[in-house]
């Protein structure tokens, strides 16, 4: 076909000197970088060991294989492959595979019931299934009830799942050679699942447009306190196949054209170690919770686990203390610099906040207020009030809505939820907001996670961020459980520290002291462990079904504890 040079509007870029596909990443860092080392799977996090060091030019070569085998399989563009794995290489190749073939990655939360499991698959109808071997007898049924057999095995932690065939096998019995398949930016490359509480998760869907910016974007903020760009040695043990991580973490370090090291579940210690042995320079650590037990291991084990080459900590998901920011410090050293991320899976451009940018205003306001920071360059953001309109006074609440680039292209099959979502012009956070003074802007909470008490609203990460400054709280949880009096009671979940023994007096006393009185606690329950997901976020609406029994009582009684 002769190049158009005449249409200046609706041109597709499809062909591949010029289009922005995914799967094309490894390809063009053959011709930059072809022996670097692209992905290090860490101890667990690989079947074969073949695929415990990929370089570019091998990952390149796998991911082809990959999609001749789909395409071979009689799959065609636009058809939904099924992943039901934890964090491998074989798995993120997958992910590269599904991508050069022009399909859907539909990559399953093996956390989830599989009543959920089930209803997600009719949803997405998948053509095609990858499973870690390990995992299989959980979702086995879920899967058969819907229609869904095992077409390839991750031989991790188990053998081939029988009628499937191991993954090793089925990458080698076809030609390393680059799929013809027209792929425009534009196109939806995968899903991902957004965590539901009382309804099911919606399958947001990601173009190969949005992927390459988010991840294009995560690079600058990774690459910070390097030489130069391409040392980025970029490390998680947070879910990447079926959560975002793959966009803001895994593929940035491609970008930069450095190396991708995974885990395989989260875990202190290994990530120490991890560290430690393959000097990564950032990490993409999750909650604030997560990086001070790693810190703290450091502490106690300085001569196992040396966190000094890190450059770059990321976390998200709440305020970091000082406490734990300087703890961190003495153990990485002065380079160091942490960076809040403040955003979600179908707007991922996010807000950054590095505490050391603004000393004064983190050290006036961590951890009991949440500042978020300021949009980077690819997000436009705005708070908006429940009839559309934008909110512009400091200290005035409203929800986050966002504009841009990196904005998920909608709900898969669910017309309803998209148009909400996309209300009024914007994309809708369901976060609650506001500006301070200086214009950064300000969590206040999830609107889920508002308890509105005695006509009030009372956000519960503020709560929280007060009672985890109590020396004897390891982890604390804020929810709102319905009673007589306030319709809402504050009640907070805690866990002790070990050695500790405070009382449900003690900490509602401690509150009071730092809290106006309708945001103090009414109730605590002590809980030994917290219900998480795999990266340390608290399930509140598994802590609001397992209280609920005791709504409506006394505000403030006995101290109470149950065993998790």
């Amino acid at each position: 076909m002769a190049p158009d040079v005449e249409t200046l509007r609706g041109r597709r870029h499809t062909d591949r000197w010029n289009r922005m596909a995914i799967g094309d990443v490894f390809e063009r860092l053959t011709w930059s970088r072809p022996d670097k080392e692209a992905i290090v799977g860490c101890p667990g996090a690989f079947a074969d060991e073949r695929f415990s060091r990929v370089t570019y030019r091998q990952a390149d070569a796998e991911a082809n294989r990959i999609a001749q085998a789909l395409l071979a399989a009689g799959l065609a563009p636009g058809d939904r492959v099924l992943l039901y794995c934890e964090n491998s290489v074989e798995a993120l190749l997958s992910l590269f595979g599904i991508a050069k073939a022009g399909m859907v990655a539909a990559p399953v939360n093996p956390l989830l019931a599989p009543d959920v499991v089930e209803a997600l698959v009719d949803r997405v109808e998948p053509s095609f299934a990858i499973v870690d071997a390990g995992l299989w007898p959980k979702v086995a049924a879920p899967l058969a009830a819907a229609g869904v057999s095992a077409d390839v095995t991750i031989c991790i932690e188990g053998g081939v799942v029988p009628g499937s065939i191991g993954f090793t096998a089925w990458v080698d019995a076809h030609a390393a050679n680059e799929p013809d398949v027209e792929i425009h930016a534009d196109d939806v490359w995968s899903f991902v699942f957004t965590s539901g509480t009382t309804a099911l998760p919606k399958a947001a869907m990601f173009t190969h447009a949005y992927s390459y910016l988010v991840g294009h974007s995560y690079a600058l903020t990774y690459s910070r306190g390097i030489p130069f760009e391409d040392e980025l040695r970029l490390l998680t043990f947070l879910p990447v196949i079926y959560h975002c991580g793959h966009n803001s973490c895994v593929f940035s370090a491609f970008f930069a054209g450095g190396t991708s090291i995974i885990g395989r579940r989260p875990d202190a210690r290994a990530t120490g170690e991890a560290i430690t042995g393959e000097r990564a320079t950032a990490m993409w650590g999750g909650s604030p919770v997560i990086l001070d037990r790693l810190a703290r291991l450091a502490e106690e084990d300085p001569g196992g686990i040396d966190l000094r080459s890190l450059r770059v900590a990321l976390y998200s998901w709440g305020a970091m203390s000082p406490a734990v920011h300087d703890r961190l410090r003495r153990c990485c050293g002065d380079q160091l610099q942490v960076v809040e991320v403040f955003g979600q899976t179908e707007a991922m451009s996010c807000f950054r906040f590095w505490p050391d940018q603004e000393p004064e205003l983190y050290a006036a306001t961590a951890p009991q207020v949440n500042v978020v920071g300021r949009p980077n360059p690819l997000l436009g953001a705005a708070i908006m009030d429940p009839e559309g309109s934008v909110v512009t006074d400091p200290g005035v609440p409203g929800e986050a809505v966002y504009r841009s680039p990196c904005i998920t292209a909608g709900y898969y099959r669910d017309e309803e939820a998209t148009s909400h979502a996309l209300a009024h012009g914007w994309f809708h956070s369901g976060d609650s907001c506001a500006y301070d003074p200086t214009g950064a802007q300000v969590m206040v909470d999830r609107f889920k996670d508002i308890v509105k008490s005695g006509g009030e609203n009372v956000s519960s990460t503020r709560v929280e961020a007060v009672l985890a400054t109590h020396p004897a709280v390891d982890g604390v949880a804020v929810i709102g459980l319905p009673d007589d009096r306030w319709g809402e009671a504050v009640t907070a979940v805690v866990r002790r520290r070990r050695g500790s023994s405070p009382t449900e007096d003690d900490l509602i006393a401690f509150g009071r002291e730092r809290l106006a009185g309708y945001e103090a606690p009414k109730r605590v329950f002590f809980v030994d462990a917290f219900p998480e997901t795999v990266g340390g976020k608290v399930l509140k609406y598994r802590l609001r079904e397992q209280f609920a029994s005791t709504s409506g009582g006394p505000a403030v009684g006995a101290d109470r504890r149950v065993d998790s």
